[in-house]
């Protein structure tokens, strides 16, 4: 209730005191930020780790092509973009206005918003739904090059069309997380009437923000789409990344006040102690990350055997790495991220009792020596070899100490530096013998992070093939009952941890930095894939 304290003066002109009462119970219904604080305009700098090989995301498995792309496009649903860890609780609608299961949880069915526009001024459609996942399934006219995440909708039977605004998923078993799937930055829908050729090189989407121009080894500019079919958004007049990368130059930029934002994620623990020294008032974020580097080992002699396998992993002192590269701040944990900024981790008591996590490192590397001497290395015969690591400071500093790590069970490693454009091809290819690498799972849930990574004719890289673990994965996704399907989810975590498929060296923190006049950014906990729509951060400047 608004009170006049006197009838005199400027409160007393009716004119004035009807405006003082309405922006008072505007006030008291919105919050402050959403009422007033927002400023349109302005360009957000951000440094840029490297060059993609192309700017598809559904062509792509990097961060390096999401951070900058996902603006450009819309997802059927996402994650709530302010919430900083993803779960099914948090997803709310994008191109989806509603969605509805069936009474089997064998379908799934969406309301699509009408009037929607693809930034070349076509209109979205239902259509455009069933394309993206014909693309995705490779039954299109046209596929993809490269389709990581073919296995994550394995279980879709199909997508069909009711008239312009209705699109189905028809499910060969019930499925309850495919909706997190579909609100990963990874599942954006893409245009019927553009080839995916195109979309490699100048994408169209329905987001906020216009793809521009991609420069390689220069730079991704996006631009406002004064069409948003959301009204007053976005805030920025456009994005510019500049692609810097050497790792200090980039920090050094930022804090001269050249950039916003630096490349998410990127700044080690050490080094965001530098950067708040030389700039106090930037805002740091060091969070979890749902990346874990993690050793490869083509499966050809010798590690086609499994000892062998297990005495690389039981080589591991994962403390070690945390304590040099994050300071202490990183995890341990399997195949799924470790709790609690992980829902789906094993439990420290049940990871120690794996090969390889056992506290006592002396004693699991004594077992691994024995291993690799059985097979006739030792001192004077080392097994000489070359580690492969993509060009980023994130894997070279962790190989390094890998490489040191090794030397205690007589592998005698060589250092070699892979390009962005070449890393996930020279892996596909099975050209290494022995890589560390990194895994960054779109999703936080067994349905993504199973089928895309470990079930037969994923993207493994090791060729790691067990029907056992198909069987489990297909059990515990159909599983409607959480707690249950946590049990299973353990279980694969288990037996995978067992097999010495992709050892998890450690889960990685990774700091963000940016200046205060840049507001309304969250950083998440559970994947560092899913809060780039960027519509709604604006410049207070």
């Amino acid at each position: 209730m608004i009170k006049v304290v006197s009838s005199k003066g400027w409160l007393g002109q009716p004119w004035l005191f009807r405006l003082v009462a309405i922006a008072s119970l505007l006030a008291a219904t919105l919050p402050f930020d959403a009422a007033w604080a927002q400023k349109q305009g302005g360009v957000l700098r951000i440094t840029h780790r490297d060059s993609p090989a192309s700017m598809s995301i559904h062509e792509e498995g990097t961060i390096s092509v999401v951070l900058p792309m996902m603006g450009v496009f819309n997802n059927l649903v996402m994650f709530d973009q302010h919430k900083r860890q993803n779960s099914l609780d948090g997803i709310v609608p994008d191109l989806a206005e509603s969605w509805k299961w069936s009474e089997d949880g064998k379908t799934l069915t969406f309301a699509l918003r009408s009037g929607v526009k693809w930034h070349d001024g076509k209109p979205f459609t239902a259509a455009d739904v069933k394309c993206t996942w014909d693309l995705l399934a490779g039954t299109a006219p046209e596929n993809f090059k490269v389709n990581f995440r073919k296995g994550w909708y394995a279980n879709v039977e199909s997508v069909t069309v009711n008239g312009e605004h209705e699109a189905v998923f028809n499910l060969k078993t019930p499925q309850p997380a495919l909706l997190a799937l579909l609100a990963s930055g990874f599942t954006p829908v893409y245009p019927c009437h553009v080839s995916p050729g195109k979309m490699r090189q100048a994408p169209i989407g329905t987001g906020p923000f216009k793809f521009v121009e991609y420069k390689s080894n220069q730079g991704i500019k996006v631009a406002r789409n004064p069409n948003y079919w959301k009204p007053g958004l976005p805030y920025l007049d456009g994005i510019e990344y500049t692609i810097i990368t050497n790792r200090s130059t980039a920090i050094l930029a930022f804090v001269s006040g050249k950039f916003d934002v630096t490349f998410p994620y990127e700044i080690t623990v050490p080094l965001v102690g530098d950067v708040k020294s030389q700039m106090p008032a930037a805002m740091c974020d060091i969070s979890p990350m749902n990346v874990a580097a993690n050793v490869l080992m083509n499966p050809v002699p010798p590690f086609d055997d499994l000892e062998v396998r297990r005495a690389v992993a039981m080589a591991l002192d994962r403390k070690s790495f945390l304590d040099i590269l994050t300071q202490g701040q990183g995890d341990v944990g399997g195949a799924m991220q470790p709790l609690p900024d992980g829902r789906w981790g094993l439990p420290e008591a049940m990871l120690r009792e794996l090969p390889g996590y056992d506290p006592d490192i002396a004693k699991s590397r004594e077992k691994a020596r024995a291993v690799m001497a059985a097979r006739g290395f030792g001192p004077a015969k080392p097994l000489k070899l070359k580690l492969s690591t993509r060009n980023l400071p994130t894997y070279r500093d962790a190989s390094v100490i890998l490489i040191s790590q090794l030397k205690e069970i007589f592998i005698d490693a060589e250092l070699q530096l892979i390009e962005t454009a070449q890393w996930v091809p020279k892996l596909i290819r099975r050209d290494y013998e022995l890589a560390l690498s990194q895994v960054g799972n779109g999703v936080d849930d067994p349905d993504q992070n199973y089928p895309e990574n470990y079930a037969c004719g994923s993207r493994t890289y090791m060729d790691y093939c067990n029907k056992e673990i198909d069987a489990l994965i297909a059990t515990q996704s159909a599983e409607r009952d959480q707690e249950k399907r946590k049990k299973i989810a353990w279980e694969i975590d288990r037996k995978l941890t067992q097999d010495a498929v992709r050892p998890m060296i450690y889960y990685m923190r990774g700091g963000t930095c940016w200046r205060p006049e840049v507001k309304n950014m969250t950083i998440m906990v559970n994947s560092i894939f899913n809060g780039w729509r960027m519509e709604d951060v604006w410049l207070d400047r």
